[in-house]
């Protein structure tokens, strides 16, 4: 039944998600090009609020918990497990006020509307993965904006989305890279629940009516402690979040 409302329901929600990209496509060129950063930052976030926004569309719904006490003004490292391309617009959204900043896949920088554009310009790092040096010297670039503007960062470990929910083993070379540029920056784990059954059948059909949830998590002081075991225990407390 669900996957049927899903052809009914899918080209609404799918019409409105594209209206809001081109929409907001020259709304962030002026912001950026006549008012800076803060006001480009605004109308991303306002952006990303549309944007998830459409999932309700379709009979799917966005519960975002944040019940620790995160402090504003200092770096912070958002871990989280990856399910969907629907994971983002949330997190950037509810996330605004740490100024957390994403890395993506340096396609994705070309020929999407708003999106492109706002990976160019937002100030987080666009990675070629067939290209090491200049992945790390992306990954470097954005360790140093974080600590000159206090800014965050999101970064998913696993390295690709995970189809069936399943949380894969996390990475650590890019908390690494960032912490050596900027080693007073927090650790917080996001556990994100579902979000991979919207899509379950592609992009069309949508999924109807799943509830998803992203969930931060206790944070972790970076210390001494090496990087492969701050991030296994990031991977852990997710895990068991979602279990």
């Amino acid at each position: 039944m669900k996957k049927l409302l899903g052809y009914i329901l899918s080209p609404f929600a799918i019409i409105a998600f594209f209206l809001a990209l081109v929409v907001f496509q020259p709304i962030q060129w002026i912001a950026f090009r006549f008012f800076g950063y803060a006001a480009h930052k605004r109308t991303v976030d306002i952006l990303n609020l549309c944007l998830f926004r459409t999932f309700y569309i379709t009979g799917d719904t966005v519960t975002f918990i944040n019940k620790q006490n995160l402090p504003v003004g200092r770096p912070i490292i958002f871990l989280a497990n990856h399910q969907s391309l629907l994971d983002i617009p949330p997190l950037i959204y509810y996330l605004r006020k740490y100024h957390a900043k994403f890395v993506s896949k340096i396609e994705l920088t070309k020929g999407i509307p708003s999106i492109s554009y706002n990976l160019k310009h937002g100030g987080g790092a666009n990675i070629d993965r067939k290209d090491h040096r200049q992945a790390t010297t992306e990954m470097m670039k954005l360790g140093e904006r974080m600590k000159a503007n206090n800014w965050s960062a999101v970064i998913f470990p696993e390295g690709t989305r995970s189809k069936d929910g399943v949380v894969r083993s996390f990475q650590p070379g890019g908390v690494a890279m960032l912490l050596k540029k900027c080693p007073e920056a927090l650790l917080v784990p996001i556990a994100i629940k579902d979000s991979w059954k919207v899509v379950r059948y592609g992009f069309y059909p949508l999924n109807t009516f799943i509830s998803m949830t992203w969930t931060v998590l206790e944070p972790i002081e970076p210390g001494k402690t090496p990087v492969g075991d701050l991030v296994l225990e990031a991977e852990n407390r997710i895990k068991a979040a979602l279990s």
